[in-house]
Formats: structure tokens, C-alpha cells, sequence
């Protein structure tokens, strides 16, 4: 049965979709935006940075369920400009030293609210 995850340690929702979803086996975040939990836009940090604080949004939503990166299967990534995949990365693989998940990174072109990085995750809750 599926159950919507919210989390005040995130920004909250910005349109008509959850924070994550879950259906006990898989946790599913919607795609977090570089956006502080008071709600400030990171729209002016460098790629890096706005990476870091997308991974560190879909961090919180994990530990709000006792999950952690960890138990991430997947990640799909939106970049503005895919020219930015080497700064992205850099900053990526901080969050992922070992056995990093699977990962898409997309050439998206646009990314809401004129962002530079959108991740989204899938993670197992076994």
C-alpha cells in the first residue's frame, strides 16, 4: 500500500506532489531542487553546490524513514546544462564514496525554477 513521506528536515513540497513515496519495500523521492529547508533557492551557488544541498534534501527525507544514502538503488539526475556533468560528479561523489548507486544524469536543458541540478532517488527500505 503506497504512503506519502514528509519531512520538515526538507523543503517542503512546491507544487501537488510528495516529498518521497513509499510502498514498504521501495522509497521513492520526488526530485529535490537545490532549495534550503526555509525555502531558499540555491539558484546562484555553482553547480556544486546546489548538487550538495539536492543530495543533502534527499538525505533527510531517507532519515526521516531510518534509511540513509546507503540504501539508494538509483538516482536520476536533470542538469541545466549537461557541460556541468564534471562539477556535478565532483560533488556527487562525495555522497557516494562506496558502491555508489545506479545513476542516470540527463541533459534536461531546463530545470524548475531556473536551477541548475534536479536528483531524484529510488531507495530499498530492506
Amino acid at each position: 500500500m503506497k504512503r506519502t513521506i514528509s519531512t520538515d528536515d526538507a523543503p517542503a513540497a512546491v507544487g501537488a506532489y510528495s516529498q518521497a513515496t513509499t510502498n514498504g519495500d521501495l522509497l521513492i523521492t520526488a526530485g529535490q531542487l537545490p532549495l534550503t529547508t526555509d525555502g531558499e533557492l540555491l539558484d546562484d551557488e555553482p553547480v556544486g553546490e546546489q548538487t550538495r544541498q539536492c543530495l543533502r534534501n534527499v538525505e533527510a527525507i531517507l532519515e526521516s524513514e531510518g534509511l540513509s544514502l546507503s540504501d539508494v538503488l538509483k538516482t536520476t539526475v536533470f542538469l541545466d546544462d549537461i557541460d556541468d556533468f564534471d562539477a556535478f560528479n565532483e560533488a556527487y561523489s562525495e555522497f557516494f564514496e562506496a558502491e555508489p548507486p545506479a545513476r542516470s544524469a540527463v541533459g534536461a536543458g531546463a530545470v524548475p525554477k531556473g536551477a541548475a541540478v534536479e536528483i531524484e532517488a529510488i531507495a530499498t527500505t530492506e
